[in-house]
């Protein structure tokens, strides 16, 4: 009867053991994870060197922070959808992205990205010349009014 006591002993202390060994491991992995990825919210590096390559990106109203990191994803301007979201969440700029369609630069990191989706950055068409002018006539049309004011009155 000892040597059953003994080993039931000895095999209680082993599973104890193995046990609190699995903790240690899990806590350490979860806990090195947890700080990998809250790391990288702030220190996430852009895609690519500069110069980066231009990407046409559109965006809806209809997207929310996770879309619009999902979407950043498969254009390949950013590496993880989830971290896009959170940093997006985190920033000044959270629920402030305006829809429209943006070109974003792969050496542009998530910060970057954010501040020209939420400041109406969107693509403009370049003015041709014919607005030009016609702006510039209207200007003087105006100027040549307020010569024609200020005489009148004061004669």
């Amino acid at each position: 009867m000892n040597v059953n006591k003994a080993a039931l002993r000895f095999v209680k202390i082993g599973f104890t053991i193995m046990i609190a060994l699995f903790v240690i491991y899990a806590t350490t992995s979860v806990s090195i994870t947890a700080f990998d990825f809250g790391y990288r919210v702030f220190t996430e590096p852009a895609m690519e060197e500069e110069p980066g390559r231009d990407v046409s990106v559109v965006i809806t109203s209809e997207m929310d922070a996770k879309a619009i990191g999902e979407e950043l994803v498969r254009l390949g301007l950013s590496r993880d959808a989830n971290l896009f979201m959170l940093q997006l969440n985190l920033s000044a700029y959270a629920g402030k992205i305006i829809p429209g369609t943006y070109v974003l630069n792969t050496s542009m990191t998530a910060k970057d990205m954010i501040v020209v989706m939420s400041t109406r950055q969107e693509i403009i068409e370049p003015e041709t010349d014919s607005q030009t002018e016609s702006d510039s006539d209207t200007l003087d049309e105006t100027e040549t009014l307020d010569e024609t004011e200020s005489v009148t009155t004061e004669g």
